[in-house]
């Protein structure tokens, strides 16, 4: 089997590609426009590999993704803007990408009739106050980024409805690890306690996100190319609820930093107070259940990141940093 995976040199995507290749004698064909937060760091161990090739080009190239997606049997589509702080100061990308390039795919498998895994996001949900969200519950996104995933969904729902195509939707919870970019919570406070400053803490820092390693995430997709059925959804949590204060206080804990060092600041426009995944579904039906805990993994991403010198760090831009990112003038 060869596989299409988009996005390949971004977080989630690249731990992906790296778990097939070393437990599988799969083929993959990464396509990935390098985009802010993508790296060829991430696969530099794979590179060279005789089941890896890399194709430099966005999904929205509807020539390119033609020619792809012919010589391929399954599309695992990571590719996204995805960084909500930068979906408020300017959302086209993200239109242009989360569902023009949804819209292409779909559009290709018309004629092409392969199957589609398209790896979506809990935050489709929006702020779930109570109990946890099931695969049928409505969709109440509150930032463009994951309106943009709500509508790639919809547009999915449609072209299975109108055309019989075989796609099944992953909706996975908040991922940490290793290769993760540097603006997201985790690896932002380990950069910045590397360099002795400030950490910025939107709000009170009580807005609770469902947590699960990256790597758990990737054995869930795996799960379902091998087992989902074609049609459905399947929500992906390792049912991990913390708080970002209390994340904040974790890696403070572990890299022996004082929480002085902590600045609370203003609350992203929109911001969801918790997000919360019902992921029996998956469990039952397809037998996947999540191996890693979160203040172990939490330690070995922190160990990861650490490990990694300057020249790794230094391509990070200042901005990145930014205790109010959402704002353009900042």
């Amino acid at each position: 089997m060869s596989l299409l995976v988009t996005g390949g040199l971004g977080f989630i995507g690249s731990n992906f590609i790296l778990h097939v290749l070393k437990t599988t004698d799969l083929e993959i064909v990464n396509v990935d426009a390098e985009f802010f937060g993508s790296s060829h760091q991430n696969l530099s161990e794979i590179e060279n590999s005789k089941n890896y090739t890399f194709v430099k080009g966005d999904i929205t190239n509807r020539k390119l993704m033609d020619e792809l997606i012919s010589k391929c049997d399954t599309i695992i589509n990571f590719a996204a803007q995805s960084h909500v702080d930068r979906s408020i100061s300017d959302a086209n990308p993200f239109l242009v990408s989360n569902i023009r390039g949804v819209f292409t795919i779909l559009d290709i498998l018309k004629e092409k009739k392969k199957k589609l895994i398209q790896i979506s996001t809990d935050e489709v949900y929006g702020t779930i106050l109570e109990g946890s969200a099931k695969e049928k519950d409505r969709f109440n996104p509150s930032s463009p980024y994951s309106a943009t995933k709500a509508s790639a969904e919809l547009l999915i729902n449609s072209y299975v409805t109108t055309y019989d195509l075989d796609v099944i939707i992953t909706r996975c919870t908040n991922n940490y690890g290793q290769h993760q970019f540097v603006e997201k919570l985790i690896p932002k406070i380990i950069g910045l306690c590397r360099q002795d400053r400030k950490i910025p803490i939107y709000g009170n820092g009580k807005s609770i996100r469902d947590w699960i390693h990256v790597q758990d995430h990737c054995e869930a997709i795996m799960t379902v190319l091998e087992k989902g059925k074609s049609g459905e959804s399947y929500n992906i949590s390792a049912s991990q609820e913390i708080d970002n204060i209390t994340i904040a206080k974790k890696i403070l804990k572990l890299l022996d930093k004082q929480e002085d060092r902590l600045q609370f600041g203003e609350e992203r426009p929109g911001e969801d107070i918790r997000y919360s995944l019902d992921s029996t579904k998956i469990r039952n039906e397809l037998g996947w259940k999540p191996k890693i805990s979160f203040d172990g993994g939490l330690e070995n991403t922190v160990n990861w990141y650490m490990s990694h010198d300057d020249k790794w760090w230094n391509c990070i831009p200042e901005k990145t940093y930014s205790s109010t990112p959402w704002k353009k003038s900042d």
